[in-house]
């Protein structure tokens, strides 16, 4: 898996590397059972602090993407059942999505598509689009 950060984004380091690590996950290119990278070699591969990392790696581990042991490193978990918590999550993350969409005038069609392409690129088998 290819990580690219924008040191020039106003987004943390630590959170454009979670992003891409879930999404990573999201379109199979990681699997459940697979391990990430130590700490120190994901620090080196792309040229952060090893602090970043573990940063990072703390983050999926509390959000459940991934678990962490002395002996074997950070392995990504299976997919886990959706629960209530994750929903309250995604709406509240969607409501300010849909927001700002608006207010950049995009309508609802053309946001409700973009939602379906993107969920298509993760999940192709649940769309037809394989």
């Amino acid at each position: 898996m290819l990580i690219t950060l924008d040191t020039k984004s106003s987004i943390p380091i630590y959170i454009q590397l979670r992003n891409q690590i879930v999404t990573g996950i999201g379109r199979g290119d990681l699997r459940a059972g697979e391990n990430l990278p130590t700490v120190r070699q994901m620090a080196s591969d792309i040229g952060v602090n090893t602090m970043t990392v573990n940063k990072t790696y703390q983050l999926l581990k509390a959000e459940g993407f991934i678990e962490i042991d002395r002996r074997k490193g950070a392995t990504i978990c299976p997919v886990s059942a959706f629960s209530e918590k994750y929903r309250e999550k995604l709406e509240g993350e969607l409501e300010l999505l849909s927001a700002e969409a608006s207010l950049n005038g995009m309508n609802r069609e053309e946001f409700l598509k973009t939602c379906s392409r993107i969920f298509g690129q993760m999940h192709p088998e649940q769309t037809g689009e394989v």
